[in-house]
């Protein structure tokens, strides 16, 4: 119920036919810029802090600018990127404007290679100087790079010390812009393995120039700088004479998926945004698989390589859960699954009792698995009435019949939210008592002390709506029992690799777990789990161990979701609440392709992951709950 910040989201267009081509049959030469456009809306919402645009034009004469950016900040940056290009065609005769010979000469952004992004800053970090695409800028158009990606790296000071052992000296530290100079420095370096080859075939001047362009092999680039990085990415490149590429990290974390015409490459980090863009059926539209790598050649021939060996999928499961629109027809269907996997547990939460019981959902992110949740108790609504009318067939009344076939799922439209309250307009109690009327609720929709109301949402991080909003709210049209349902298991660890997820005391399963051993007297399993992850931080050469699992370890499921209840529940609160999670099994159960589940299990699928668990552990020991004063006996 409260968001998490999503992913960033990438776009990418190549043309692979002359402007005048798409002038003559789609009526603009402006056909690539408004896919791209396009593109980027439909991924709105991977990007609500900031977006940018990058364009090559291959074309240019010397002395004439090719690579072009825009930037902005802001919910509205889409709007203003593209808004800030038209802006440039101001002022210029119609009948020009209209040319795409003149707007391939003579206009900015008028190109054959395009590439966007949406931000949204997993590192706290904000500016334009941290929105993509990043540049890097050199007289020879091989040496340019336009760079952007939706990616964390969890390793990013070994990359740092590898590039400035080089002799480099990186003006920022964030992973973007030393992956730019990490791999800006092995550019140049095959764009100068070229021209020494060029010149020992004898070829001088501008011959020299073409035959490079015409040669380069960003594989090579991708090969030498790729194998240190740790993290799940998709990287996007092009650059200033003309090659674009696309890399997927080796565990599949992070997606891409790609379609190729003979007018066009596009891809994106979803797959319906390019069925809608293009027009085209999903079975159209390929995923980059892991490790792999999408080139278009400055002659716009496209092909894949595999640059790093493929590891074990670990294809992130809350892309499937939260992340992603849930316009993709796989992720409408196991989004489905996952609230008709949650039936069960439901049916146990209100005694079976469903003529004195209201579903509905919060958020609106939430509705797909409503969907799914709502078929399964209508499957079980319908056995039931099977099994009584077989077994009772021959004693049937009619005032019988007539009951056995009302009996319905009752779903109602419970919860709304109403309007974006200002609450920074207060202070203090102010604040909080504004944020409990985030969301507003149907009065009359359940009968007061009689019925049990059920809501599911997507998944429950902080809590922090739950308490401050949600509970409240509910408790309001005097239910007898809220019962309150994650579509998701609970989410139990920081994510590393691009979701602002970090500190473990935001956890309310982590709180929960601390409660706990406080409660029983077991401080001491904090401190043992403190002490192994202290030694390991010292000896970074060993296997990696994710010790915040002792924390939990001791405890069910049960008992961690019985204790957030008692740390959500508002005082005052009158229906019993319980909250219900689903379990790892119906997780992979409803999302079998996608097995990355280090939010919920801890499984980290790389090193650098387990590293940084363990590091934020540490930090929350020395910096939160020794200052607590807690005296542990060991």
């Amino acid at each position: 119920m409260e968001k998490l910040k999503h992913e960033c989201g990438v776009a990418m267009i190549r043309l692979l036919k002359p402007l005048e081509y798409y002038h003559q049959k789609y009526g603009s030469w402006m056909y690539g810029l408004n896919k791209l456009y396009l593109l980027m809306e439909k991924q709105h919402n991977r990007g609500q802090e900031g977006a940018g645009l990058a364009c090559v034009k291959l074309e240019a004469q010397p002395g004439e600018e090719y690579m072009f950016r825009e930037r902005a900040m802001g919910t509205g940056a889409i709007t203003d990127i593209f808004a800030a290009v038209h802006e440039q065609y101001k002022g210029i005769e119609k009948e020009k404007l209209l040319d795409p010979f003149y707007a391939k000469n003579k206009l900015p952004f008028a190109g054959e290679l395009y590439m966007g992004h949406l931000r949204y800053s997993t590192t706290g970090k904000s500016g334009i100087s941290y929105v993509h695409p990043f540049l890097r800028r050199n007289n020879w158009r091989a040496k340019n790079l336009a760079l952007c990606g939706n990616f964390n790296l969890t390793n990013v000071e070994k990359v740092f010390d590898q590039i400035t052992a080089t002799g480099q000296h990186p003006r920022i530290y964030s992973d973007t812009y030393i992956m730019l100079e990490q791999m800006g420095h092995r550019l140049d370096r095959e764009v100068e393995r070229l021209f020494t080859k060029s010149q020992e075939e004898g070829l001088t001047g501008m011959e020299i120039t073409h035959a490079i362009e015409n040669q380069m092999d960003l594989s090579n680039v991708l090969k030498d700088c790729t194998p240190i990085w740790d993290g799940g990415y998709v990287i996007c490149g092009l650059t200033g004479s003309g090659e674009t590429f696309s890399m997927r990290d080796p565990w599949g974390i992070r997606p891409a998926f790609y379609y190729v015409d003979d007018e066009i490459m596009v891809l994106a980090s979803e797959r319906p945004v390019i069925q809608t863009a293009m027009d085209v059926p999903a079975g159209a539209i390929k995923e980059l698989n892991r490790g792999e790598a999408l080139f278009v050649s400055k002659q716009g021939e496209v092909k894949t390589a595999q640059i790093l060996q493929p590891k074990e999928n670990q294809a992130c499961s809350f892309e499937r859960i939260y992340f992603s629109r849930g316009s993709d027809q796989d992720i409408y269907r196991e989004r489905k699954k996952l609230g008709e996997n949650l039936v069960p547990r439901i049916l146990k939460a209100v005694d079976n009792d469903l003529q004195n019981t209201v579903f509905s959902f919060i958020p609106n992110t939430a509705e797909v698995a409503y969907f799914g949740m709502q078929e399964g108790l209508n499957e079980y609504l319908n056995q039931i009435k099977k099994d009584w009318i077989a077994d009772r067939s021959h004693l049937l009344q009619e005032d019988e019949l007539e009951q056995i076939l009302s009996m319905k799922v009752r779903c109602e439209k419970v919860a709304i939210k109403d309007i974006k309250l200002r609450t920074f307009i207060a202070e203090g109690n102010s604040r909080n008592d504004l944020a409990a009327h985030v969301y507003d609720i149907t009065y009359g929709s359940i009968r007061p002390g009689i019925d049990n109301l059920v809501v599911i949402d997507d998944s429950i991080v902080r809590g922090t709506t739950l308490k401050q909003s949600i509970i409240k709210i509910l408790d309001r049209l005097q239910p007898k029992k809220i019962v309150i349902v994650s579509s998701s298991p609970q989410v139990r660890y920081p994510d590393y690799y691009g979701i602002d997820m970090s500190r473990m005391n935001e956890f309310i399963a982590f709180r929960a777990a601390v409660a706990l051993l406080e409660e029983g007297g077991r401080e001491d399993v904090l401190l043992v789990a403190y002490q192994k992850a202290k030694k390991q931080l010292a000896q970074p050469n060993g296997e990696e161990v994710n010790y915040v699992k002792e924390i939990y370890e001791p405890f069910t499921d049960e008992e961690i979701s019985a204790k957030m209840v008692e740390l959500l529940t508002p005082a005052g609160t009158r229906a019993k609440v319980e909250i219900v999670y689903q379990t790892l099994e119906g997780l992979h159960n409803s999302c079998p392709g996608h097995p990355g589940d280090w939010y919920f299990s801890g499984n980290y699928p790389t090193p650098g992951g387990t590293r940084l668990v363990n590091k934020a552990f540490i930090h929350y020991m020395e910096e939160e709950y020794f200052n607590k004063g807690i005296k542990i006996a060991f």
